[in-house]
C-alpha cells in the first residue's frame, strides 16, 4: 500500500557522516528535524557504513574518523574514544548520541529506492519502501542525497570467476580472519582494507597471496602525503565537475606507512604482486604463469558511488560520470550530493555539509521570495519560512 505524500522542504538520504553533517547545519540554521527536514537511512542502526566494518578493525588503525559538527559541545571526540573496542561499536554510538542530543529524527530503517521529478517538475518526488515492504512517498523541494558507497562495491570482471569453486566475497562480506583459518587466500586490491586482511591473516590463514592491477607506492614522508592527498582531491573534483567515473583517491597518493604497516612490511607480508591473468577452479594463474591456489579470494578493490535510486532524474554522462559541481547537481540544481568525489572522506563530508547547507537555504530563500511574489494581500499560500 502506498501512502498519502508527505510534503517536507528538504529530504537528506542517507545518516552517514555527510547526511548528519549537513541535516546538523540545516537545522542550525531553522529548519525543524521531522517536519521541514527529514533524514532517511536504510541501515538499520547508526553509524552510516561503519556498523558494518569488520570485527577487527580499530580507530587507532583505520582512516581517520573526523568529529561531527556540534559533537564538541556535547564533549565528543573520535581522539578521545576506546581504540580497544572495535571502531564500528564506537562510531555507532557516538553517532546514536549525536541524533539523539541534536534531536534529528533520523527514518531507519528506510530504504530510497528512487528519487524523481513529480508531474508539474515543481518538487522532487522520493520514493521509500520499509522493512515491510511499505511504499511511501515524499515530495520535497531540495533533496540532499548522502547515499554513500557501502551499498556498491566494486568487483572487476577477471576471466574465470565465474569458475572458481572456493569462496568469493568483497569487503562488506567479510568479518574475521578466523573464517579463513587454515586456508589459501587470495586478497585482491591496493588499498588500506586489503593490507588491513593481510595482516589480520597472518598466523590464522595457511597462506595469503596479495594482488594489484597498479604497482604499491608506499608513502613515508607525511609532507609529501599531504600533498598527494590535496592532488588527488582535485582529479577526483575535475573529474565530479566533467562527469567522469571518479578516479582512485589511493592510486593518487600512495599508501601512508604506519608503524603496523611497516612491521608488515619487514616480515615480508606485504608484497603485492601484479594482477592474476585469470581464475580457474581451485586458485588463480599468475602473469608469470604460475598457478596459485586458493580455497577463498578476497576482493577488497574499493566502492562506487551508490547513485542508483537518481537513476529516474537521468543524471549519467556519456563518460560514465555525474556532472557535480561544489556538492550540486549541474542537471538538476534542486539535487546535491553530499560526500561524492571530492567531499568522501570524513573530513571532505564535514565541510561540505556547511558548504551544501549554504546553498540549499538559499534555494529555500529563493523559494520563499516566489511565493511573496505569487501571492496578493488577501489571498494565496502563506508564506513558507525555514523553521516554521
Amino acid at each position: 500500500m502506498i501512502r498519502a505524500a508527505e510534503r517536507v522542504r528538504v529530504v537528506v538520504i542517507g545518516a552517514g557522516q555527510a547526511g548528519l553533517s549537513v541535516a546538523w547545519h540545516l537545522q542550525r540554521a531553522g529548519l525543524v528535524a521531522g517536519r521541514d527536514l527529514v533524514v532517511l537511512d536504510r541501515a538499520p542502526g547508526t553509524g552510516g557504513a561503519w556498523q558494518f566494518r569488520w570485527d577487527a578493525l580499530r580507530l587507532g588503525i583505520a582512516h581517520r574518523v573526523h568529529d561531527l559538527p556540534g559533537m564538541h559541545e556535547m564533549g565528543l571526540r573520535f581522539d578521545d574514544a576506546d581504540q580497544t573496542r572495535p571502531a564500528r561499536e564506537v562510531v555507532a554510538e557516538y553517532y546514536r548520541r549525536f541524533e539523539e542530543h541534536h534531536d534529528l529524527r533520523v527514518r531507519r530503517p528506510l530504504a530510497v529506492t528512487a528519487v524523481r521529478h513529480d508531474d508539474g517538475g515543481a518538487a522532487l518526488v522520493v520514493e521509500t519502501r520499509d522493512e515491510q515492504g511499505g511504499a511511501g512517498v515524499i515530495r520535497a523541494e531540495v533533496v540532499v542525497n548522502a547515499s554513500g558507497t557501502w551499498g556498491t562495491p566494486f568487483v572487476p570482471w577477471v576471466p574465470g570467476r565465474d569458475r572458481f569453486r572456493g569462496r568469493q566475497l568483497d569487503t562488506t562480506g567479510y568479518r574475521d580472519a578466523s573464517d579463513f583459518a587454515g586456508q589459501d587466500v587470495v586478497v585482491v586490491g591496493g588499498g588500506t582494507s586489503a593490507i588491513g586482511f593481510l595482516l589480520e591473516l597472518d598466523g590464522v590463514a595457511r597462506s595469503a597471496r596479495w594482488f594489484t592491477r597498479r604497482p604499491v607506492v608506499w608513502s613515508e614522508d607525511p609532507a609529501l602525503a599531504v600533498g598527494a592527498a590535496v592532488a588527488a582531491v582535485e582529479d577526483q573534483d575535475r573529474a565530479a565537475r566533467a562527469g567522469r567515473t571518479l578516479p582512485s583517491i589511493v592510486s593518487g597518493t600512495g599508501l601512508p606507512v604506519s608503524p603496523r604497516i611497516r612491521r608488515g612490511i619487514t616480515r615480508g607480508l606485504l608484497e603485492a604482486e601484479p594482477m592474476f591473468t585469470r581464475l580457474d577452479v581451485d586458485g588463480v594463474r599468475t602473469a608469470s604463469g604460475e598457478h596459485v591456489h586458493a580455497d577463498a579470494v578476497i576482493w577488497a578493490t574499493g566502492f562506487r558511488a551508490d547513485l542508483r535510486h537518481l537513476a529516474p532524474l537521468h543524471l549519467r554522462t556519456e563518460a560514465g560520470g555525474v556532472v557535480v559541481e561544489d556538492g550540486r547537481s549541474d542537471a538538476e540544481p534542486r539535487l546535491f550530493l553530499a560526500g561524492y568525489g571530492p567531499q568522501a572522506s570524513t573530513i571532505g563530508a564535514n565541510r561540505a555539509g556547511r558548504r551544501i547547507a549554504r546553498q540549499v537555504l538559499a534555494i529555500l530563500a529563493d523559494d520563499d521570495d516566489d511565493d511573496d511574489d505569487d501571492d496578493d494581500d488577501d489571498a494565496g499560500p502563506a508564506r513558507r519560512r525555514v523553521g516554521g
